[in-house]
């Protein structure tokens, strides 16, 4: 925990902007992540008030990808609520993220001329950045495979599109980063992975971050029994389940499972539900219609019953706790992943993971808290079996990690970052530190 360096500010004096595009009830993991943390900050005894999209339910509204002015609205609302400082929840995508296809250097988002002329501190807690391959990955077509006669051809012609506005706006993304990071008086991210992939190990940027895992906590006072959640979701009693659980998008790689030798004593369940902002949408699951959204579970007799699909949307925090409980595993077979929301929930609740072999999964494989794997389906299915295999060790690494995820406790470290920023920069006028290219 960082010292208070600045005893005028305590708790109950200072007052925070939250912006963030997202924000309940707009479903979206950044949105939910914002909310949880503004929660647990106010409970500390901070005043904080949420700029978002005028359908999320902030104190208020205006900023949305399409909007030119969003940093006119932010600096707008700056003058108004008078706050201390600023603190933005970066994804590029839900400002207006603008890639040129000849020219990189005109990458842009709508926000940057708000990092340029705010005259308060800035904190960023920066939600993406991706190795070149990830990055790649993020323009897959959802239709590529699709060989009609008519569609193909366009499909393929806008895949090959999509894949060079990538590849030539990748250093222009990650210059993006780290210039918001070096006008940003601190900057938050999840893992020690995505804090050396924006400052490119460079150990003088690096010093700019500040690890704060995302939190995660039930929604119960009291953990409900395994054998009660599995009745709320109508779920087999004498199987191990292993979820498969997240947003709608291509990245999640959950056609893994056409292919997966699922042992005889697990079950899969499935349940997933649409982003806003997010409109592409992932390759089917033999058997299941990924855009059905109806109340009830349905078991296909794909893979002989073993595949559960609960067509439930996007679930309440409440809804999603049971289904936690409900659960033994989570699965993550990502293709491409900055961090993970859904790992740190099912963490919380007490289930290990089995995710593909990306960095940000590696770090907290490496603390013993699940399984990485190459992204195969044998490969899945081994590590089902192993985990199965050694569960008890998992989960006790797990108990003790879980202590770090509560909101309080992650609502305190930002205090004290807060504290330490205003402690460095009483009378600041942004004062910048300009990114200078190599």
């Amino acid at each position: 925990m960082m010292s208070y360096k600045l005893d005028k500010y305590d708790k109950f004096s200072l007052k925070i902007l939250m912006v963030s595009t997202e924000y309940p009830p707009i479903p979206g993991g950044v949105g939910r992540y914002a909310k949880n943390l503004t929660e647990g900050l106010k409970r500390s005894g901070i005043k904080v008030s949420v700029l978002c999209n005028e359908k999320g339910k902030g104190d208020y509204g205006g900023i949305d990808p399409e909007n030119g002015n969003n940093s006119k609205v932010i600096l707008d609302v700056i003058d108004e609520y008078v706050p201390d400082l600023v603190h933005i929840q970066l994804e590029h995508g839900l400002y207006g993220l603008k890639m040129d296809v000849i020219n990189p250097n005109k990458l842009s988002t709508n926000i940057d001329e708000f990092y340029k002329e705010c005259k308060i501190p800035i904190i960023t807690t920066f939600h993406s950045a991706y190795p070149l391959r990830q990055w790649m990955g993020l323009s897959k077509h959802p239709n590529i495979m699709d060989k009609d006669m008519i569609t193909f051809p366009i499909n393929l012609s806008k895949q090959i599109i999509a894949y060079w506005k990538r590849f030539i706006n990748y250093r222009s993304f990650n210059t993006a980063n780290k210039q918001k990071m070096q006008m940003s008086q601190a900057s938050i991210v999840f893992s020690n992975y995505l804090a050396k992939l924006i400052a490119e190990n460079d150990e003088k940027s690096l010093k700019n971050f500040t690890v704060i895992y995302h939190g995660a906590e039930p929604n119960f006072n009291m953990p409900i029994k395994k054998k009660e959640a599995r009745e709320v979701y109508t779920l087999p009693i004498n199987r191990k389940i292993a979820l498969f659980f997240g947003f709608m998008t291509h990245t999640k790689g959950w056609d893994i499972l056409n292919n997966l030798d699922i042992p005889d004593d697990w079950a899969m369940v499935i349940n997933q539900s649409e982003n806003l902002f997010n409109t592409i949408k992932p390759s089917s699951i033999d058997g299941h219609d990924n855009h059905r959204a109806i109340l009830n579970t349905e078991s296909k007799n794909t893979h002989h019953g073993k595949i559960i699909n609960l067509n439930r949307g996007f679930l309440t925090d409440k809804e999603l706790s049971i289904l936690f409980y409900a659960c033994d595993i989570i699965v993550l077979p990502y293709t491409v992943t900055s961090g993970s929301g859904v790992m740190f929930d099912a963490l919380a609740h007490g289930l290990p993971f089995i995710a593909t072999d990306l960095g940000f999964f590696r770090e907290f494989a490496n603390k013993g808290l699940g399984i990485v794997v190459k992204r195969r389906p044998n490969e899945f299915a081994k590590a089902i079996k192993k985990l199965g295999a050694n569960y008890s060790q998992y989960t006790k690494r797990i108990d003790e990690f879980n202590k770090e995820l509560t909101w309080d406790n992650v609502a305190l470290q930002h205090y004290a970052l807060y504290t330490t920023v205003l402690g460095e920069n009483e009378g600041i006028k942004n004062n910048l530190f300009p990114y200078v290219s190599p």
